[in-house]
């Protein structure tokens, strides 16, 4: 009898455990989509306000020019990079508040970037555009989240293919193929739906009930990081193909 109740207070523990350990983790996927989310919120935001303030009447204000045909436009584009780059090598060494205001700084800084985009495709395109990325974005994450298959081994080989696509995006620069364009953009869709679930899964492994506040807080941080840049990528790819050019 003795040995009964054992076993049973044992499996009545290791239970109660598998119940924190999946709260913990519900509560901490919610942190990165919440995260993730917001970026994406001051992203179009800056996006439209800058857009808003570069073009008057169909044409472009002295900001816009300075922004858009300035050789100011090489920082507005290269800024994003240089800030993930300091974010992602930065982040142990910061605080979870200061991590949190520099992804802040860097969702708007991409906002200033990809404002041009108002220039190139109709409102009405974008937005759509937009909302078809956030349901396959969601149906993709909610697989990678929730799959029992292991997406290790896909996931190496998107990565690999995204270097072939940064490489194929540089060399068109120059070749100017509408051909190759439009194959980099269907790859680029593919890469990146990949890489959603992949991504989805490895930052949900990452959780580790025994982490501290701040270490938790910047595990979030740089998740939220992750996919807000899957879903950007996978924005604009989609953006080639549903997107309707101005006149």
């Amino acid at each position: 009898m003795s040995d009964y109740n054992f076993q049973n207070r044992a499996a009545q523990a290791r239970a109660g455990s598998a119940e924190l350990i999946d709260q913990g983790l519900r509560t901490y996927m919610l942190k990165v989509y919440n995260l993730m989310a917001l970026g994406l919120v001051i992203t179009g935001l800056a996006s439209f306000g800058t857009w808003q303030l570069a073009v008057e009447n169909g044409h472009l204000t002295a900001f816009g020019t300075a922004l858009y045909a300035s050789p100011l436009r090489w920082v507005v584009m290269l800024a994003p990079l240089g800030m993930v780059f300091f974010l992602s090598y930065r982040i142990n060494r910061m605080s979870v508040s200061a991590a949190q205001t520099a992804f802040w700084v860097y969702a708007g800084l991409m906002g200033l970037s990809l404002s041009s985009i108002f220039l190139v495709y109709t409102g009405q395109s974008i937005v759509q555009t937009f909302f078809v990325t956030a349901a396959s974005f969601g149906a993709l994450s909610l697989y990678g989240y929730t799959t029992k298959r292991d997406l290790t081994a896909m996931g190496s080989f998107l990565i690999m293919g995204l270097f072939g696509l940064i490489i194929a995006s540089v060399v068109n620069i120059f070749l100017a193929s509408s051909a190759l364009s439009f194959a980099v953009s269907v790859l680029g869709v593919l890469i990146f739906a990949g890489l959603t679930a992949y991504d989805t899964q490895k930052i949900k492994e990452m959780y580790f009930d025994g982490d501290d506040a701040a270490v938790m807080g910047r595990k979030a941080i740089m998740g939220a990081l992750t996919l807000y840049l899957d879903f950007i990528n996978l924005f604009m790819f989609m953006l080639q193909f549903l997107g309707n050019r101005n006149n």
